[in-house]
């Protein structure tokens, strides 16, 4: 599978998506470091925000096939300017998390992605599983073995143990 490096906010669903994609049960843990154990690199959201630390995520970019800039649908502003991509020499897509969240604006975040320069889109939902196979199928290499053999296997309900506010039960 292509190396990507989930680039976002805090509190976008880079954990959780990474989580999702693995096919783990969901549960909150905040990235304190950048992590890039096996094919994602996640990022602190920190990071993004701020420019002392901006740079280095375009050092850390170097070691991705792939940048994925994600943003929440339900965002309350755009934190990417205008062809932001241009900046890195890796194909970058975009990544639309929290679809099925019941204040999601996925239409006007797309048109943000879009404007940054992404290539392609992906709407996902984590918890529900939407768009999972999508994301998946953009990033596997041949010979790749995936959790799941199916895009009905894929794009199921997730298992979820706890979210930011604590433990919850879900399935």
């Amino acid at each position: 599978m292509k190396k990507i490096i989930l680039v976002g906010r805090s509190e976008c669903g880079k954990t959780t998506l990474k989580q999702a994609m693995k096919g783990s049960v969901l549960e909150y843990d905040k990235t304190q470091y950048v992590n890039h154990l096996d094919v994602f690199i996640d990022t602190p959201g920190e990071y993004v925000q701020s420019k002392h630390l901006g740079h280095a995520l375009a050092v850390y970019s170097y070691e991705a096939d792939v940048v994925g800039l994600l943003a929440s649908a339900t965002e309350p502003y755009n934190l990417f300017p205008p062809a932001v991509s241009a900046m890195a020499c890796r194909p970058v897509i975009g990544i639309i998390t929290k679809i099925d969240h019941e204040d999601a604006r996925t239409e006007l975040v797309e048109n943000w992605l879009l404007n940054a320069g992404v290539e392609k889109v992906f709407k996902v939902s984590s918890y529900e599983g939407d768009g999972i196979w999508e994301l998946y199928e953009y990033l596997k290499e041949e010979g790749d073995v995936l959790p799941w053999e199916s895009k009905e296997e894929a794009n199921r309900p997730r298992k979820v143990h706890s979210d930011r506010n604590g433990e919850i039960s879900r399935r």
